[in-house]
């Protein structure tokens, strides 16, 4: 719903004549213009338009979601959002760090900072020396390094992806456990995509029908990608879909009826309970009183239990994801799909499980398929080198010069 605001400036003073800035509380201007401000500031509209126009839609909710917890933070703490200080935003930072963030998502809130003053051309205070000096005494304190979702493997933890067994959490197990029924199907179908594709939560989410195109193997697909983090001008790129994956898609789009649009939707599902027979009563034995209905004198059937399936038209939250695998995985545990863990190793497993654990799961297959850098960084799309090659740190350290060692001397 959009709401008529006071006006296009933000701060204590009388706004003269300014046009009034229609928005709503979706909109980046919304936000702006109920900042904490210290002195009158004109919101340029166009500007913030244009920069909503050119961003992703995640990335619009990144910063709105930054920029609220700066403002709730300096309202609480009596101190001006609008224009920030270098002391007010170090100070916030240093906040944050306390509560547990992590240098990385500290950098993120000072690059929200930084662009919400970019936006308005006020002096950016994260430039500062005390910001920088107070970031880089959080990282030496807490490190830079980043928790890694836990990967999913198409075998598990192998060293031969083609001669080793399927063992621990594999991808391979969790296929054959997912049911035959409308969620299982389509949970086949978007892990087995997941997989093969590598893409994150918000691209898996947007893939459609219409994007799925023949290869020249007539029972493997090719997924045009429109759009990907790396690629926010939608220059686009194209994915492989193994023969496994098409036929997972055939069985889930042929239960569903679904011919196009979204290719992964939710799954709405209604259980009823079994009924048993119920006889007709005689006249006779209705009481007077009773509230009288003739339908008591008549028998009821036994109704058999059954389960209704709806499937939505819109595609899944990007949020689903996680929670998705999760309950696979656990599902799998419980059928005795991964019989060489424990009920301590799903738990422990579980905590490490992200829609992440896929795209993890598929760079050390590569990795340890021997694919080199180039062919893996083209087949996950990275634009540098450094992601992959973390991802696959803890690999080759394994397969490393110590670890062929060590198997060596028993």
């Amino acid at each position: 719903m959009e709401q008529a605001l006071p006006g296009d400036h933000l701060g204590p003073y009388p706004p003269g004549e300014t046009t009034v800035l229609v928005a709503s509380p979706e909109d980046l201007a919304w936000t702006l213009v109920q900042m904490r401000a210290g002195e009158r500031i004109i919101i340029d509209q166009a500007l913030v338009a244009a920069y909503q126009a050119a961003s992703s839609p995640h990335s619009i909710r990144a910063l709105k979601s930054d920029i609220e917890a700066f403002e709730a933070w300096c309202r609480r703490t009596q101190r001006i959002a609008l224009p920030a200080t270098p002391e007010v935003v170090a100070d916030y930072l240093d906040a944050r760090a306390g509560k547990g963030s992590k240098p990385a998502s500290l950098a993120r809130y000072k690059a929200s900072i930084a662009k919400i003053h970019q936006l308005l051309d006020l002096k950016d205070p994260t430039v500062a020396p005390l910001v920088k000096l107070r970031l880089a005494a959080v990282r030496r304190e807490k490190g830079t390094a980043q928790k890694q979702a836990r990967p999913l493997r198409f075998k598990g933890p192998v060293r031969d992806v083609e001669r080793d067994l399927a063992r621990g959490l594999n991808i391979r197990a969790l296929l054959d456990a997912c049911p035959d029924d409308l969620p299982g199907l389509r949970d086949r179908a978007l892990l087995s995509t997941a997989y093969d594709t590598g893409l994150r939560a918000s691209e898996l989410v947007a893939v459609a029908i219409e994007q799925i195109e023949e290869a020249i193997d007539p029972e493997a697909r090719l997924l045009q990608i429109l759009r990907s983090k790396g690629d926010q001008d939608g220059q686009g790129a194209t994915a492989f879909l193994s023969p496994r994956t098409v036929s997972a898609i055939v069985a889930w789009t042929r239960a569903a009826d679904i011919s196009a649009g979204p290719l992964f939707r939710r799954v709405q599902v209604r259980r009823y309970k079994a009924r048993a027979a119920v006889k007709g009563r005689r006249i006779d034995s209705i009481s007077s009183r009773e509230a009288w209905d003739l339908r008591k004198t008549l028998s009821k059937p036994a109704v058999p239990a059954r389960v209704e399936y709806d499937v939505g038209s819109a595609p899944l939250h990007a949020g689903s994801i996680g929670p998705i695998f999760r309950t696979i995985i656990q599902r799998a545990f419980d059928h005795g799909s991964l019989p060489d863990l424990t009920a301590e190793d799903l738990a422990r497993l579980l905590k490490g499980i992200s829609a992440h654990s896929t795209r993890i799961g598929l760079n050390q297959d590569l990795f340890a398929a021997g694919e080199d850098l180039a062919g893996i960084m083209d087949a996950l799309r990275w634009k540098s080198p450094r992601m992959p090659l973390a991802y696959n740190r803890n690999l080759a350290a394994e397969a490393g010069a110590v670890g062929r060692l060590m198997r060596r001397l028993g």
